[in-house]
């Protein structure tokens, strides 16, 4: 639960956590006296007091594993026989089709145009796209050439979301000195991440049950459910377990302009798994929150520094802004490989800008005044500051971070 100052309104009560050494609560207004340790350290884990989280840990545990064991209802990506199927997540909800994909530069191109999206999905089809690259570059004149360009094209497909770069460097460094051992080591590594995804969403939606109570209102923002991360999700998965274990009244999504990810995505994942929810335009967000109808924030992350900042879907800023002016906690939910401990101080990451016709004709469709411009960023960055705690497979975290 949030330390007493974060306003978290489920009830109207204010509970304050159990404080273990070296608890950094994440509220926002005055903390009481006693609560901010002498010494800045890595925030730690924190523990359930009997009697509060630990009451809900037994129903928590079997929402989490059904979660886990049901994953998503639509697979974002399967590999099989040498090909590395992709679910083109463009055209749903409305038709299920799924693109073959033989080489490096397929899965380069369904990454860049958003075929797969999500930072640990497009984390894993880059793992897949070094197994079909290592295949590639093995037949070829001069492997360690062909691979490196191969990886690169792949690592530099979309700028912002860490979890792409890490996770090539990663499958990379997992191959032995001879080319034609390549392909077996890199399919080894990608599926092993597949695995770990899975358990580290579940991890995720453990940890999360935490922040949430009986009855809540919660809000979320783009798509972060299995669909996202090719397991169960991160903050959608947390949303999920919550549901499951303590029964939501209702979530809120964001439909997540220009290409509709709440709206088409999550609102879909949400009803496979019966999950009350309605979508809301973006800039509904502020008036749901005046009116006291949201009680908690959850978002995803594309990249988060050293200090809590975090690169999101366009519109996260804004909802954190407005979460901090109306007292309501804001939470993100990755995993370690979406931390990026370089990011810190004056460092700078690139935001992905795409085309501006996403914007001037959504999906496709001419909406924009004829001769119009537009600019589409496709991430910004939520500062630390407006934080109020960070969800990852290792832990609960709360402000000031220091983040590894």
């Amino acid at each position: 639960m949030f330390p007493q100052g974060a306003a978290q309104r489920a009830g109207g009560r204010c509970e304050p956590v159990q404080r273990a050494e070296g608890f950094h609560p994440g509220a926002f207004g005055d903390e009481p006296d006693g609560w901010r340790p002498i010494a800045r350290r890595k925030p730690r884990r924190v523990r359930g007091k009997k009697g509060g989280t630990a009451a809900v840990r037994p129903l928590a545990t079997a929402a989490f594993l059904l979660l886990s064991k049901e994953a998503a209802s639509l697979e974002p990506l399967r590999f099989a026989r040498g090909v590395l199927e992709i679910l083109d997540q463009r055209l749903l909800p409305h038709e299920v089709r799924y693109l073959s994909v033989h080489d490096a530069r397929g899965a380069r191109d369904a990454i860049a145009e958003m075929a797969v999206r999500g930072a640990p999905a497009i984390g894993l089809c880059a793992a897949y796209a070094v197994a079909l690259a290592a295949r590639e570059a093995a037949a070829s004149e001069d492997p360690e050439t062909t691979l490196s360009a191969r990886c690169g094209e792949v690592a530099t497909a979309r700028p912002t979301a860490v979890n792409l770069r890490y996770e090539v460097q990663q499958a990379t460094a997992a191959l032995p000195k001879d080319p034609n051992g390549w392909y077996a080591a890199a399919l080894r590594y990608a599926e092993g991440r597949h695995r770990d995804q899975q358990a580290e969403d579940a991890a995720i939606a453990r940890h999360a049950l935490e922040l949430f109570r009986p009855g809540m209102r919660v809000l979320t923002h783009c798509n972060t459910g299995g669909l996202a991360t090719g397991a169960s999700g991160t903050a959608l998965g947390a949303i999920v377990s919550a549901h499951r274990a303590l029964g939501l009244s209702e979530v809120f999504v964001d439909e997540t302009r220009p290409r509709l990810q709440g709206a088409r995505l999550t609102a879909y994942e949400l009803g496979q798994k019966s999950v009350p929810h309605h979508v809301i335009v973006d800039g509904a967000a502020a008036q749901f929150m005046a009116q006291g109808r949201v009680d908690l924030v959850i978002v995803g992350a594309d990249r988060i520094g050293e200090d809590g900042r975090t690169a999101n879907k366009i519109g996260t800023y804004m909802l954190a802004v407005l979460a901090h002016h109306h007292g309501i906690p804001f939470v993100v939910a990755a995993p370690r490989s979406s931390c990026d401990a370089a990011w810190r101080g004056e460092v700078r990451i690139e935001i992905e800008e795409r085309s501006p016709e996403e914007v001037l004709a959504p999906l496709g469709t001419p909406f924009a005044a004829p001769g119009s411009s537009a600019y589409n960023p496709a991430f910004d960055v939520t500062p630390g500051d407006l934080v109020s705690a960070i969800v990852r497979e290792d832990g609960l975290f709360w402000p000031p971070y220091l983040l590894g």
